[in-house]
């Protein structure tokens, strides 16, 4: 099983040699190849995603990914700023689906900013579309208007095809779960989520055992602060899904818990942690890596038909928080903090 392993810059590269240490520990035949990307990649072919790169993620059967940004590439123009590679990986490879799950462990309820029994026991399945919407709308751009005043515009756009199939997505992990099925979209004020809501109600048909909700993304977002155990699987757009999976992710106490998992039609797919690359913390050991660690049990689990070692790595990981290991973004009184390394060889150990 040959894994595309792509750290990218600031924490990358601390947080997935930590994951590669726990696949290593499973002992399956796995071959990984690295390449640089983002700013890295930038610095290395003045690319942020190298012809080279994307040809090793092409061929892989998965692809293992860190983080991607820095300061020092803020002022580089858009289309070689280091965030271009995701948006350029999603679309090459057709990666449609991201499924972002967010869990509170009992270990870690304490650590969320809401009160502990409001997050107890909590499990959602966010699945944001990837590949339309906003993000990559046509046209866009900055332009000046007649009276000298420039503007910017960007277009929000789905097919009825797209909605389709990420609908598909989302109620077919429902009938995995809770079986509810929650479509966030923006049907009062916007056409692109009026055909949102429409779609994805045909397609509600052909699954009668779950129960279909919509809601609006600004109630969403007020109802994962309020009472967010009444989800299970939430379903809805690009631009929705990222600022929602964001919001979700601090419900679990850190956002350097939440794994994530990017797939095409076929399950192939791209796995990260949702945090940034963290250029303040870079090369200082404190980073949180188990978000990543989480991310390559997904990869087991979805791209590579390892259920059994994605159950490991997920076991491990619950031994170790339950041991008191935490690192800084999750550490409390009493706990035994310790840095990245130290927390990839608890999970390796538990292993």
């Amino acid at each position: 099983m040959k894994i595309a392993v792509l750290p990218g810059d600031g924490i990358g590269a601390e947080i997935v040699a930590q994951a590669l240490r726990v696949l290593e520990r499973l002992e399956l035949p796995l071959e990984t190849e690295e390449a640089p990307v983002g700013g890295a990649g930038y610095d290395a072919s003045g690319d942020p995603l190298p012809e080279a790169t994307l040809k090793l993620a092409k061929d892989a059967d998965a692809i293992l990914f860190g983080a991607v940004g820095g300061w020092q590439y803020d002022k580089l123009p858009r289309a070689k700023r280091p965030e271009q590679a995701i948006l350029g990986l999603r679309k090459h490879l057709g990666l449609f689906a991201n499924l972002r799950p967010a869990q509170v462990y009992a270990e870690l309820a304490g650590a969320s900013a809401l009160k502990a029994e409001v997050v107890a026991g909590l499990d959602i399945l966010i699945i944001r579309e990837l590949t339309g919407d906003i993000y990559f709308g046509q046209p866009r751009g900055i332009r000046k208007r007649d009276d000298g005043e420039r503007e910017g515009f960007d277009t929000m756009l789905y097919s009825e095809g797209e909605i389709r199939r990420i609908a598909h997505v989302g109620f077919k992990a429902a009938l995995k779960r809770g079986r509810k099925l929650c479509s966030v979209d923006k049907a009062n004020v916007l056409e692109t989520s009026q055909l949102w809501r429409d779609v994805v109600t045909e397609v509600g048909k052909q699954y009668p055992d779950v129960e279909l909700s919509h809601m609006y993304v600004d109630n969403c977002a007020m109802q994962l602060v309020r009472t967010p155990k009444q989800f299970d699987v939430v379903v809805t757009g690009n631009m929705f899904g990222d600022i929602l999976s964001d919001e979700a992710s601090m419900l679990t106490g850190s956002i350097g818990m939440l794994p994530s998992a990017s797939l095409d039609a076929n399950n192939k797919g791209l796995y990260e942690p949702i945090h940034g690359s963290a250029p303040d913390i870079a090369g200082k050991d404190i980073a949180n890596p188990l978000a990543t660690i989480l991310s390559a049990a997904m990869m087991m689990r979805y791209s590579l038909q390892q259920p059994a070692a994605a159950d490991r790595i997920e076991a491990a990981v619950k031994k170790v928080l339950k041991e008191g290991y935490r690192t800084a973004d999750i550490a409390e009184s009493g706990a035994k903090q310790v840095g990245t390394q130290a927390m990839g060889a608890a999970v390796v150990a538990a292993l």
